[in-house]
């Protein structure tokens, strides 16, 4: 076998640097968006390797060019049968990784500016649907509260819908940002880009989330405990989503039977949906609406959403009335596979 050429080590370098150094470090913190950023890679270089024949001795700022490039994404649509918003997923993390990789080396530099001109698949709008009122009234009346888990299950849905926060800002969530026993009482939220807010708490909010904490954590709770913890890993490991997926449709069934508007599809965005839906109903000022669901800008809450120009201007109106997780393997240089040259796993055809 021939030896990898002075080139081809320097990008499988900068792949490891990239996933293991620089991404969890300066990009983000978010566990979802690290591993985007490895599926991309991984599928970017399998593909190299299978369809290219690209090996380690081969690899070059050549396979990184606009042309390789959409024939990949053709290639994800065609032979993985990967959506157009996961082509533009799979191609904004790669995106990411050019731009890492010309601010390393100028020479790289072009790769980055060419693959901003790739245009993005065509898509499809789907707007997330919310619930009525009555609907969440029907899922929060299925859990049995006598019980540990119905307990649990009602005070997880309650402060789901009562605060709008994102699943992973709960499920992240520890001991120490809960304060009860003040005089109002508040949750304070770690959002995106570790941007924190602080979301106060209604009477029922607060009374089920302290029979839970009783129930769950004991009388004096550790500060650093996951306030909704997985059985399997204890107190310093949180629940996963997949468990609350499972859940929420579990009680959506029953639930349904009560209630026709409850989704028997019901997954954890639709409450955060739901609640600032009903927030705007109510006449709540656009701009805290934003805030509390953690939005950079109003724009961004409009088409959340999904606001029509008559709705934006009534929307808008209420401003004017003020009564109310591990990436990937280590580097290893001397394989002979590509996707193990660059320190990536093989993923399933």
């Amino acid at each position: 076998m021939k030896k990898a050429n002075v080139e081809a080590r320097e990008l499988a370098q900068y792949i490891h640097t990239f996933l293991d150094n620089y991404a969890p470090t300066q990009k983000t913190t978010s566990q979802h968006t690290l591993k985007s950023y490895n599926i991309a890679l991984t599928l970017y270089i399998g593909f190299l390797s299978d369809v290219k024949s690209v090996s380690p001795e081969n690899l070059s700022a050549g396979c990184f060019e606009q042309p390789v490039i959409e024939e990949w994404l053709t290639w994800l649509m065609k032979n993985r049968n990967c959506s157009p918003e996961t082509c533009n997923l799979r191609l904004s993390s790669l995106r990411v990784f050019l731009k890492f990789l010309g601010s390393r080396d100028i020479k790289y530099l072009y790769l980055s500016n060419d693959a901003t001109r790739i245009e993005s698949r065509k898509t499809t709008k789907k707007n997330v649907q919310g619930m009525s009122r009555e609907a969440v009234k029907a899922l929060l009346a299925v859990p049995n509260p006598q019980t540990r888990t119905g307990k649990r299950d009602i005070t997880f849905m309650v402060f789901l819908y009562g605060t709008a926060a994102r699943l992973d800002e709960l499920l992240d969530m520890k001991i120490s940002q809960l304060h009860l026993n003040d005089q109002k009482p508040y949750a304070i939220i770690i959002g995106k880009g570790r941007k924190i807010r602080t979301l106060y708490l209604l009477p029922k909010a607060v009374a089920h989330v302290k029979s839970y904490l009783k129930e769950f954590h004991g009388n004096k709770p550790t500060p650093d405990d996951y306030v909704f913890y997985s059985r399997n890993t204890g107190k310093n490991g949180k629940l996963t989503q997949p468990a609350i997926a499972k859940m929420l449709k579990k009680h959506a069934k029953v639930a349904h039977e009560i209630c026709g508007d409850v989704p028997l599809g019901l997954h954890a965005h639709q409450f955060r949906h739901a609640k600032a839906s009903h927030w705007l109903e109510d006449g709540m000022n656009i701009v805290q609406i934003s805030f509390l669901l953690g939005h950079s800008n109003i724009q961004t809450t409009m088409i959340y959403l999904d606001i029509t120009t008559d709705a934006e201007l009534k929307a808008m109106a209420t401003l004017e009335d003020e009564n109310d997780a591990k990436v990937s393997k280590k580097w290893k240089s001397n394989s002979k596979d590509l996707s193990s040259f660059c320190g990536l796993k093989v993923l399933a055809k």
